[in-house]
C-alpha cells in the first residue's frame, strides 16, 4: 500500500488489514443481495404470466426491498474500486486529493475514497 504517515493522529490500514475489511464488506453484502433477490423472486407455484395479488403492503415492502438492492449493488461496486485501488497500491489515499485517508475512517468505512472533510464538501454540493 502507497502512502506515508501525514498529519497527527495518522494511522494506516496495512494491505492485509484492508484486504480482510473488503473481504468482509463484500461476503456481508452478497449474502444480503441474494437474501433479498431470492425474496424478490417470483413464487414458484405461480404460472408463467399470472399475475399475484398484492397488497399495498406487500408492494411497498417489495419496492423498498428493490431500493435496498440497488444500494446493496452501489456498495458493492464501491468495494471493487476498493479493491482496485488496493491492487494499485493507492488504497487509504483519497481519489480528490492524495492525501491519506485516516485508518479509524477505513476501519469503519474500509470503502472510503475520500477524507471526512472531502466528502462532506461532496456532500453539501449535491454530489
Amino acid at each position: 500500500m502507497s502512502g506515508g504517515q501525514s498529519g497527527e493522529g495518522w494511522i494506516s490500514v496495512d494491505e492485509q488489514r484492508a484486504t480482510e475489511l473488503l473481504r468482509t464488506a463484500r461476503e456481508r453484502i452478497e449474502a444480503e443481495l441474494r437474501r433479498l433477490t431470492g425474496e424478490l423472486l417470483p413464487d414458484p407455484d405461480t404460472a408463467p404470466g399470472e399475475e399475484v395479488e398484492r397488497s399495498d403492503e406487500q408492494l411497498g415492502a417489495r419496492e423498498q426491498d428493490m431500493g435496498r438492492v440497488e444500494a446493496l449493488q452501489a456498495e458493492l461496486a464501491a468495494v471493487a474500486r476498493a479493491e482496485e485501488r488496493l491492487a494499485q497500491g493507492t488504497y487509504g489515499l483519497s481519489v480528490e486529493s492524495g492525501e491519506p485517508i485516516p485508518g479509524a475512517r477505513l476501519e469503519i468505512m474500509p470503502t472510503a475514497e475520500r477524507t471526512v472533510e472531502e466528502q462532506r464538501r461532496l456532500e453539501r454540493r449535491g454530489g
